[in-house]
């Protein structure tokens, strides 16, 4: 398989990958307690998820 002849610049390299990003992640309030808590997770504070308790050991 062949190989590239030349070497890409640093420069170069990286404007190619100038779109990829770290986001920072979303948080919303849990309806339950108020508490700050990731979308799509149990709340960390009271367990509950999509209004029923889904983590018993909080």
């Amino acid at each position: 398989m062949p190989n590239p002849t030349r070497k890409f610049s640093k420069s170069r390299r990286d404007k190619r990958r100038t779109h990829y990003k770290a986001t920072a992640s979303q948080s919303t309030v849990c309806p339950n307690c108020g508490a700050a808590k990731l979308n799509h997770f149990a709340c960390p504070e009271c367990g509950y998820y999509n209004g029923r308790k889904a983590v018993a050991s909080v």
